[in-house]
């Protein structure tokens, strides 16, 4: 299965298809369409591989997607190791699932519930009342991105799933930050804990590495990075607390392209973007490096105002920042946009932010 989201332009639909390459292609209404998609696109259908179970595009929030597939065997790995880490009782609860399913965080929710025939309800789309009907209506389990969760009244579930974007500091008791690509199927590292089954590890200069039975068999073009032991490099950069213990503890600092040095200091985007993001003001933002002749480079806040807001003072945001950071850390300027460039899960495309 390839889910692909129909509100994007047909020219992105038809790139997708034409770089998939399906053997069979359904549209809304369950009529198959191939024939005329292959056409349009001048692509030729190739068979996925026995035991393979899904194809899911990256979000391309650095750059081109790719096709990651996924066998059947990763699939329920991950769903068994999701609900025995979480706790998830058949008898009592219920999955809700409210993301977009042309991503794992929308559709891993539904896979994890029927292997494990666990109660779930679907949305089609996120809405606040929705939500909230939901788990008064038995759901004690959803996955949500940060600006969703801050929405509703989070007390309502035993368990929010949270990824695709910085957690912000003041989350409450009950959601969970994860860590994890459509590579791994999804979230394999709970609040810095791996689940049952994964194991992590970081290269000589940081890189994060993974390996796990719900790790991708390889990319749709043939390609595998994957190492002859089983590790997989994530692109990411972190450290790991507790290493060769019963109880390691993963810290991800972020991409490896995303690191901002300002005066000779090192500042991550991922922390300032969550503070900066707790401000009332700020309907999303990202912090990005630009060129500056006297520092190397500017800590520069990209904002979308909230609706009805106006733009917050710098030095407010400064001040808000060095509570929590140290000084390099405070964006020098703010520039505010109309829109930040989003995936439809929400995640900003940060490869666009200039």
């Amino acid at each position: 299965m390839l889910p692909i989201d129909l509100s994007q332009p047909a020219p992105v639909v038809q790139r997708i298809l034409a770089t998939m390459k399906p053997a069979a292609v359904v549209d809304q209404g369950g009529r198959s369409c191939l024939t005329k998609a292959a056409e349009a696109g001048g692509w030729r259908p190739e068979p996925v591989e026995d035991g393979d179970a899904l194809v899911m595009t990256t979000s391309g929030t650095t750059g081109a997607p790719k096709g990651v597939v996924l066998t059947h065997d990763a699939v329920a790995a991950h769903a068994e190791a999701v609900n025995e880490h979480l706790e998830v009782d058949p008898e009592t609860d219920a999955w809700l699932a409210c993301l977009p399913v042309t991503h794992m965080g929308g559709l891993g929710v539904i896979l994890r519930a029927m292997h494990s025939r666990i109660p779930l309800q679907v949305h089609y789309g996120f809405n606040v009342e929705r939500v909230e009907r939901a788990a008064r209506a038995g759901a004690t389990h959803v996955s949500l991105v940060s600006t969703a969760m801050r929405r509703i009244d989070t007390s309502l579930f035993r368990t929010i799933v949270l990824g695709g974007a910085a957690v912000p500091p003041d989350r409450p008791a009950n959601a969970v930050a994860t860590y994890g690509l459509t590579e791994t199927g999804g979230g394999v590292i709970y609040d810095g804990v791996p689940l049952p089954g994964v194991e992590m590890r970081t290269s000589a200069d940081g890189e994060i590495e993974l390996r796990c039975p719900m790790l991708f068999r390889g990319y749709r073009d043939g390609r595998s990075p994957i190492s002859p032991d089983g590790w997989f490099s994530t692109g990411d950069l972190g450290r790991i607390t507790g290493e060769g213990t019963a109880t390691p503890m993963l810290s991800v600092s972020g991409r490896r392209g995303d690191m901002i040095i300002t005066g000779g200091e090192n500042v991550w985007p991922a922390p300032v973007e969550a503070i900066l993001a707790t401000h009332p003001a700020i309907g999303g933002v990202v912090v990005v490096g630009r060129p500056d002749p006297e520092w190397g480079a500017s800590v520069t806040a990209v904002v979308e105002l909230a609706d009805g807001a106006t733009v917050p003072d710098l030095d407010e945001l400064r001040g808000l920042v060095k509570e929590q950071l140290s000084a390099p850390h405070a964006p020098k300027l703010i520039d505010v946009v109309e829109a930040l460039p989003r995936t439809s899960l929400g995640k900003v495309r940060r490869a666009e932010v200039q």
